[in-house]
């Protein structure tokens, strides 16, 4: 009769030899082994969700920068009138105007336009 537990042991080996004839290699836990350099980690992982965040965020920037630009050189009233012809239109024109509409921050940064124009200018 043949043991069960021989027979266990004589698999797993077999499973060994076929991951080591694949290339595979067996390390200890916490040495520096090839599955160090190779795996990807946590690091990584990070640094590619990052380039998604920062154009997002450079383009919020830009966008309420452009609007308090148009809003300092065109005057509060004259801006308001053309955000409001805007809403009035078809399609696109709606969304411009639902994103051309001064919010707090883009009145601030108006505000801090034509104070430093009114210093230096």
């Amino acid at each position: 009769m043949s043991d069960p537990s021989i027979a266990e042991f004589n698999s797993r080996i077999a499973r060994i030899e076929k991951a080591r004839s694949k290339g595979f290699g067996f390390e200890a836990d916490g040495t520096l082994g090839r599955s160090f350099y190779t795996k990807v980690n946590r690091r990584r992982l990070n640094r590619l969700r990052v380039p998604l965040v920062r154009p997002v965020l450079a383009l919020l920037i830009c966008g309420t920068l452009l609007k308090a630009i148009f809003l300092h050189h065109l005057g509060a009233q004259a801006y308001d009138d053309r955000v409001a012809r805007l809403l009035e239109g078809q399609g696109f024109d709606r969304i411009g105007g639902w994103l051309m509409q001064a919010d707090p921050v883009t009145l601030a940064v108006s505000a801090k336009i034509t104070e430093l124009v009114r210093t230096y200018g």
